[in-house]
């Protein structure tokens, strides 16, 4: 680390004893860092929490290229190089060139999530993106799902983003990407007359989808739910597929025949399409106050405190139950609540936050960031978010990425946030800011005392910057 000593950027620890922290900031620099991705040089942080709910119209207008069609054509792609490869008709550098076309694709689907957080004004639109996506969680597995899960969120996520949340969860939960992602092609009615015609092939239900509905996605694990309500939600949930070739849609041959019963309701009627009764029990599970208190509390958790407020987690869950998921609504008292101030600095960044704050604060915008070519994308954002530990499109599983501070301060993960801090800035930019003016443009008036007699000492600009970057004060919200 180029003979800087460790203490200085892990926390600052070599200043002097009693130095404490700045008070709470007001509204704008709060929100800019509670609520949105930090603070930039390039745009005054948010007024009022009008400018703040207005960035959640901004963010659900889609402008990423992919949708679920152009990701399975590039699927189609894939197998049909691979088969060609396999069969000696197209030569390996044909294949290649393929692979690498996709795997730039997948690069690029991160650089424009990226450039899109840098650039927004407020930012809590974007972290709402990047909130509800993670509540979904899906996982891609290859290169072209990458590309689905892009679609997923331009189609599923930013359109419902300030909508009703029954309309997001129908909408998440019917689109290719999670269909794929928990097997719901592998979901068959047992009595479904498809099933009949072939015994020999043991065909049967998955439950996967149904119960992620149930237990992550609404009304949360603990809730007043059965075993037999999930397996007649995956009933219902039968004839609901997609394939790259046909697209989604409802197979009704193989949809479990007669009514499903979830949680006391009764759905039936399913006909030909299935959607009319599959979005019917979407409505319920949204309107069902265990959903309310669940993502409330998931909410309050991501954006105040891994322990938050009861007061606020019951504000959030009212506004829900009284509004039937009205998410503008519910956005309205995250942002307007007194929780926000009270736990300040409560939070840990998590890694794809800490790079776009970090860049946010080095002034960069977003045609610098869609300038980076194939290599500066890798080597600045996807490598280094792998080694943070948050793998773009990577999570560990269906429940989605850790919220607690623990799991992503580890002496390793930290250290590797310093690396970045002392290695990339200089990459990004011509010229590294003065570090006295890159504290105040990337803190503002909320960087502690430690942090202020820090900053000055360091040997040089690059020093400066990184003692900033890697500092308590930053990796905090």
């Amino acid at each position: 680390m180029g003979g800087i000593p460790w203490h200085k950027l892990a926390g600052v620890r070599a200043a002097p004893a009693g130095l404490t922290m700045t008070l709470t900031p007001d509204f704008p620099e709060l929100a800019a860092i509670r609520l949105g991705y930090g603070l930039s040089p390039l745009a005054p942080p948010p007024a009022d929490a009008a400018e703040v709910l207005a960035s959640c119209v901004r963010a659900a207008i889609p402008d990423d290229p992919w949708t679920a069609a152009l990701a399975g054509d590039a699927q189609i792609s894939l197998s049909e190089a691979r088969k060609a490869r396999e069969e000696m008709t197209i030569p390996d550098d044909e294949f290649r060139a393929v692979t690498q076309k996709l795997n730039a694709e997948r690069l690029a689907v991160l650089q424009r999530r990226v450039a899109r957080a840098v650039a927004a004004p407020a930012g809590f639109g974007e972290r709402l993106v990047q909130f509800w996506a993670d509540h979904f969680t899906t996982v891609a597995q290859n290169p072209p799902q990458h590309l689905m899960a892009a679609a997923f969120v331009n189609e599923a996520i930013r359109p419902n983003l300030a909508g009703r949340f029954a309309d997001l969860l129908f909408a998440a939960e019917t689109h290719p990407m999670m269909l794929v992602y928990l097997n719901q092609n592998a979901s068959f009615g047992p009595n479904s007359l498809f099933v009949r015609r072939r015994p020999e092939r043991n065909l049967g239900l998955n439950e996967n989808l149904a119960r992620e509905i149930m237990e992550l996605h609404t009304l949360g694990v603990g809730a007043d739910y059965t075993q037999a309500d999930v397996r007649e939600l995956a009933e219902l949930l039968t004839g609901l597929t997609w394939n790259p070739r046909e697209g989604q849609h409802f197979r009704p041959q193989v949809a479990e025949p007669g009514a499903e019963t979830v949680l006391g309701r009764r759905y039936s009627g399913k006909g030909t399409s299935g959607l009319d009764e599959i979005r019917r029990a979407m409505v319920d599970l949204a309107r069902h106050p265990a959903t309310a208190q669940h993502v409330a509390r998931k909410l309050a958790v991501h954006f105040a405190a891994d322990d938050p407020p009861p007061d606020l987690v019951r504000a959030l869950a009212a506004v829900w139950q009284d509004t039937e998921g009205d998410l503008a609504q519910v956005y309205a008292v995250l942002a307007t609540h007194p929780a926000l101030a009270a736990t300040f600095r409560h939070k840990a960044r998590q890694p794809f936050d800490f790079l776009v704050a970090s860049l946010r604060a080095l002034g960069l915008d977003r045609a610098q960031v869609m300038a980076f070519d194939g290599p500066r994308i890798n080597q600045s954002l996807w490598i280094p978010l792998a080694q943070m530990g948050q793998p773009f499109g990577r999570a560990r599983g269906p429940d989605g990425w850790a919220e607690a501070a623990d799991a992503w301060i580890t002496p390793q993960m930290l250290s590797a946030r310093i690396a970045w801090a002392l290695q990339q800035p200089q990459r990004l930019t011509n010229d590294l800011p003065d570090p006295r003016a890159f504290l105040s443009e990337a803190l503002g008036g909320t960087a502690s005392e430690r942090l202020i007699w820090a900053v000055p000492k360091a040997e040089s600009a690059r020093e400066g910057v990184a003692i900033v970057l890697a500092s308590t004060d930053f990796n905090r919200r």
